[in-house]
């Protein structure tokens, strides 16, 4: 329903149940037929004001808006109150909303907040990109380079002008003879001091002419590159990236799987911190009512103040035991809660809370051994370091085609302001160009090769790495197996022992009734009682926590493969 929908449909409730009828509705001004209070109203018919402060202070227990939440002060707007009720009513709804929480909503709040499972997302996202980088090293590239110079003098080819010698045609020797100053008496050309001959006609060509104007100078040229070969670099490239985005997306398994186990620690921590705390709430009963018995017995003159005051130090105890675990589940609640992604503060009722606990897992009582090389299959972390291993070996031969030639292919347009493709001229002009690059490493003192033996290294330091890490998964698994098997007998005998205890303290009551037993005896039997119970809730968290923690060395623990 629209706001303005909804306050016309409380406006009309006034009429209705709070006897509010229209004095004029012109001026929005309505009478209390009862009491003879008005209210005012807006232009639109939104209430703006009362003189009735009953109405001002009426509330509902339904928690639904009411006529208090849009009586406004006249210090205040009507708009801002109603952003305000609205705000407290989501609010208030959102909060509601956190109740009876399961194990599989506080598994699926964890994957959605938690902050380092985003970075590892984050992470698989990142080597995505880093593939298709690698990738791209297969195309050709494309780039454009341009510039722009200012010199400051001219280029000039001569520095003077230049006389050049000419030729005419000789009729006798039918070809071209440099026209030469003669001797008039011998007929022989004539040298001039510096031992050269002297032309007769010479051809002037000015220094201006030769002069060119390269002040502003604009270039460029669009280059296309194709790597031909790259010495199995770009191949090697390629297969990295691959398994590094494998190596992370097994990370972020391996990560996602470390939340749901903490979060499951965290559920059962409140599930187990909720069923002590109704264990010494009984507790304190029975010692209330074994205090009030005794004051009695007191009374009566059949028991000693030392008994009365023995009862009260243990109801004493009891209560302070209370306390703590009340704190106790107060900060298991904000853990839970941190875990989940949610504001500390955030009070969530837990599905497993108010219902008899059980332990499902305890029926049958895990194996002892489990076949190793599924387990390694399984095992994201394992995964992530086969990964990783490989991407040790693709560098190096990275590292290998540092040593190989390199062939690429080159095709270039060039062009430039001033050019000189067709004498000077100061336009742009330009022109194409393809050609063959080759590179061939011939000598670096080692240098590459050493790099290349560091790069094996380091696969071989992984592969250590790898097996060392398979030896503790095995020793983990026959851990988490035998303290899954030592969790099911521990809850069985705790079951077994629960049955005793409260026949025990039965019998203890009944013979204190009749008065064959002393409070002692009774006290002995409740702290029986308490301590079966503790120990049985313990067993039985524990059974959960064991197998969530064998499914996961087991690998099995289901985990979310969206990133």
């Amino acid at each position: 329903m629209p706001l303005c929908a909804f306050l016309r449909f409380r406006y009309k409730n006034l009429t209705r149940h709070h006897h509010y009828w229209p004095i004029s509705t012109n001026c929005g001004v309505f009478r209390n037929s009862k009491c003879g209070s008005q209210l005012f109203t807006d232009k639109r018919g939104y209430i703006c004001r009362t003189s009735c402060q009953s109405l001002r202070h009426e509330a509902r227990t339904d928690g639904s808006i009411t006529l208090s939440n849009y009586l406004l002060p006249s210090t205040m707007s009507l708009r801002k109150a109603l952003i305000l009720t609205i705000l407290s009513a989501i609010g208030t709804g959102a909060l509601s909303a956190a109740g009876d929480v399961s194990l599989d909503s506080c598994r699926s709040l964890a994957l959605a907040n938690n902050k380092q499972l985003r970075v590892t997302a984050e992470s698989v996202r990142m080597t995505g990109y880093q593939k298709k980088e690698a990738f791209a090293a297969y195309l050709p590239a494309i780039d454009f380079n341009g510039g722009y110079t200012y010199n400051q003098k001219d280029i000039s080819i001569f520095d003077k002008d230049q006389l050049l010698p000419t030729k005419t045609f000789d009729l006798q020797s039918q070809s071209y003879q440099f026209d030469l100053v003669k001797n008039p008496a011998t007929g022989e050309p004539i040298k001039g001091p510096d031992g050269q001959y002297i032309p007769q006609t010479v051809a002037l060509i000015p220094k201006d002419a030769m002069t060119f104007d390269v002040h502003n100078v604009f270039f460029g040229a669009v280059t296309l590159t194709q790597p031909v070969y790259m010495g199995g670099k770009i191949v090697a490239m390629n297969r990295l990236t691959h398994f590094a985005e494998e190596a992370a997306r097994a990370l972020h398994n391996a990560e996602a799987e470390n939340v749901i186990y903490a979060v499951d620690a965290a559920y059962w921590q409140v599930v187990s911190l909720k069923a002590k705390q109704k264990l010494a709430k009984s507790y304190v009963n029975l010692l209330d009512t074994l205090r009030h018995n005794v004051e009695l017995m007191v009374q009566q003159g059949v028991a000693t103040k030392s008994d009365l005051l023995t009862v009260e130090v243990k109801l004493n105890q009891a209560n302070v035991d209370l306390t703590k675990v009340d704190n106790g589940l107060v900060l298991s609640r904000m853990a839970l809660a941190q875990v989940c992604g949610l504001p500390i503060d955030t009070r969530m009722s837990l599905v497993d809370e108010d219902v008899d606990l059980t332990a499902a897992e305890a029926s049958q009582i895990p194996a002892d051994s489990y076949p190793m090389a599924d387990v390694y299959d399984r095992r994201q972390d394992l995964h992530a370091m086969r990964m990783g291993i490989e991407v040790l070996r693709q560098k190096e031969r990275v590292a290998m085609s540092d040593m190989l030639p390199k062939v690429a292919i080159v095709g270039a347009y060039s062009f430039s302001n001033p050019n000189m493709f067709d004498g000077f001229s100061k336009r742009f002009d330009g022109a194409f160009s393809i050609g063959a690059m080759v590179s061939i490493p011939i000598w670096h003192w080692g240098g590459n090769y050493n790099k290349y033996k560091a790069a094996q290294s380091q696969t071989r330091m992984a592969e250590l790495a790898y097996d060392d890490a398979k030896d503790m998964i095995n020793l983990q698994v026959s851990q988490s197996a035998f303290k899954a098997q030592e969790a099911v007998k521990t809850y069985q005998m705790t079951m077994s022992n629960l049955s005793k205890a409260d026949e025990n303290l039965r019998q203890a009551t009944l013979g204190f009734r009749e008065g064959v037993m002393t409070t002692d005896n009774v006290m002995e039997a409740q702290t029986a009682w308490l301590k079966a119970n503790s120990e049985n809730i313990d067993a039985m968290i524990d059974v959960h926590l064991c197998d969530v923690y064998l499914s996961k060395v087991l690998g099995t623990l289901p985990y979310p493969t969206e990133y």
